[in-house]
């Protein structure tokens, strides 16, 4: 009899122990269940100096495959800006990945001046590593001047270093600083100065190149890019754009005219050799063609750990400053980019699944027309020789204190002061700051001039110019006397007097496209005024994962499904 009440009562206890077992097992899967899926992949793609109009100006040009395709399938913020001056390449790449300004990021242009250096610095320069891949100082970067994280380092670290981060494009600075300082690569193209042709990366993130990319680098696939660039279509179908051959585009050394076809073969010995594929459509199509072998050989997108590819177009950013918006050949590279995004998405639907994977497109600034095009119409426009500037302030200062070179440097329209010359002639600094804002305001196509100390103090409720110099101002690295142009003003260079440039804060410099597509993403659109500083806080909500470090921006939880 004990033997039986025994049995029954171990009996009871596994048929209870296997009901609880079962029981958490159908918790844990119903809390799985309500758990959103996060995409194995997230693509962060940069089209460098896209104008949000590019997207309804070209759209009877597009397929359904690209462009059309994410913004169908996702959401699309149609009043998306930049919130900070100077609107660069190198700060619109920090600003996106990391959800702040240079304020914070430190990224406060393409190059600055560094007062103990006296001395231009790049913004992802670095002394301290080696090139991969060539011998050029292009190879000696990464990110280290970049004071905050992005959201894929706060990925890696979410994921324990199990998801990878990887970044690729032409322009190493368009690499480097979207991937963060965690990342296991970044490929950059030496192109420039008659560079190698190969993808390259530097010491900072590994010891020697994969085989993969020196595969890559050896089938010969960027040689196959020197060949003609004709337009895609038939030219006259090219309505959207002005004529093809006129006085506001730049030549390639060798042409006679502006026109279309371009031989990039018989181009390159006077054109930088492998820099005239960059300052083509073909950049893009190589970018590519690199990034697809990235996908498949780093197996991205295949565990559960999510992974970040940033991908940078670099090519319609040259192919802009050489021809500005209203040419024909910025017309065909956008048309042969839907291309590329089409055969980028099918790749990975291939490679990841069309149910894995999230993407946003964005760009890093836009582009105002050519000066000499506007004024054509009677648009206010004109050039600013900023070289005249600073031996004029050199000038002005030599009379007044008896000191040469006072003012060192006029780079990113600010005036850096020789802070060591003026301590040891004991000199005001707040003095030599108002005066020099004196002389620049003095001058015709400057809208407004700020000197430190009053940027520093500004009350943000002031104008919209005032608030994007705020956000664009790092105490450590920026100037001592900062100034902006009017609408539609250029330096003066040689080079900047066809084609286009950018760093305003007006609209054809910060609007720019931003769309949202794939896992976790509505679709729809919104009017609404979106900042570049809000892309990075909402990637990292959809992901779960902490903001970066440095995050100013809001999430736009109108766009999270």
């Amino acid at each position: 009899m004990k033997n039986i009440i025994t049995s029954i009562v171990l009996l009871t206890l596994f048929c209870s122990c296997g009901a609880q077992e079962i029981t958490k097992e159908k918790t844990l899967a119903n809390t799985q269940k309500e758990i959103s899926p996060k995409p194995k992949l997230v693509v962060g793609i940069v089209v460098d100096q896209m104008r949000y109009d590019y997207l309804t100006r070209f759209e009877s040009k597009f397929g359904e495959g690209g462009f059309k395709r994410l913004i169908n399938d996702g959401f699309n913020c149609k009043n998306h800006h930049f919130n900070y001056i100077p609107t660069k390449t190198g700060p619109g790449h920090a600003s996106i990945f990391t959800g702040t300004t240079p304020k914070y990021h430190g990224i406060i242009g393409n190059d600055w001046y560094q007062l103990d250096l006296r001395k231009k610095v790049n913004c992802v320069e670095d002394e301290s590593v080696e090139p991969l891949g060539t011998l050029s100082e292009d190879g000696k970067k990464s990110p280290v001047k970049m004071l905050t994280s992005t959201f894929a380092d706060e990925n890696r670290l979410f994921t324990e270093m199990r998801g990878k981060s990887i970044g690729i494009s032409i322009k190493h600075r368009g690499a480097i600083l979207p991937a963060g300082h965690s990342a296991n690569a970044a490929y950059w193209w030496d192109y420039d100065h008659n560079g190698t042709g190969n993808w390259i990366t530097s010491s900072y993130y590994m010891n020697e190149l994969p085989q993969w990319v020196v595969d890559f680098n050896n089938s010969g696939k960027a040689d196959s890019y020197f060949k003609v660039w004709d337009t895609y279509y038939n030219i006259d179908h090219y309505v959207e754009s002005g004529s093809d051959i006129n006085e506001y585009e730049r030549l390639f050394k060798g042409e006679t005219n502006s026109g279309f076809p371009h031989d990039l073969n018989s181009l390159k010995d006077e054109n930088g050799g492998y820099k005239v594929i960059a300052d083509s459509p073909y950049g893009n199509s190589l970018t590519t063609d690199f990034v697809i072998e990235a996908l498949i050989q780093e197996n991205l997108g295949k565990d559960n750990h999510t992974d970040v590819l940033t991908i940078s177009y670099s090519s319609t950013d040259k192919v802009g400053h050489d021809f500005a918006p209203n040419s024909v050949e910025v017309e065909d590279t956008y048309i042969r980019l839907d291309l590329e995004l089409e055969r980028l998405f099918k790749e990975l639907d291939k490679r990841v699944g069309k149910d894995h994977y999230t993407v946003f497109l964005t760009a890093d600034h836009g582009a105002p027309h050519a000066p000499m095009y506007t004024n054509s119409f009677k648009i206010p426009a004109g050039f600013f020789d900023l070289d005249t500037l600073l031996k004029e302030i050199n000038i002005n200062l030599e009379e007044s204190y008896g000191i040469p070179n006072l003012a060192l440097s006029r780079i990113n329209n600010q005036i850096y002061i020789d802070h060591k010359s003026a301590v040891a002639n004991n000199l005001s600094i707040q003095e030599l700051k108002i005066k020099i804002a004196q002389i620049v305001k003095s001058h015709d196509l400057i809208s407004n001039v700020y000197i430190t100390s009053e940027l520093n103090n500004l009350n943000i409720s002031l104008g919209y110019q005032e608030l994007l110099l705020f956000n664009g101002h790092h105490q450590m690295r920026s100037g001592d006397v900062i100034f902006t142009f009017n609408p539609e003003v250029f330096k003066d260079t040689s080079w900047n007097r066809t084609g286009t440039d950018h760093h305003s804060g007006y609209n054809y410099d910060t609007h720019v496209p931003l769309i949202f597509s794939g896992v976790g993403i509505k679709k729809g659109e919104t009017l609404n005024r979106t900042v570049v500083t809000d892309i990075a806080p909402t990637i990292s909500a959809l992901l779960g994962i902490s903001f970066p470090n440095g995050a100013t921006g809001n999430v736009l939880g109108f766009v999270l499904d």
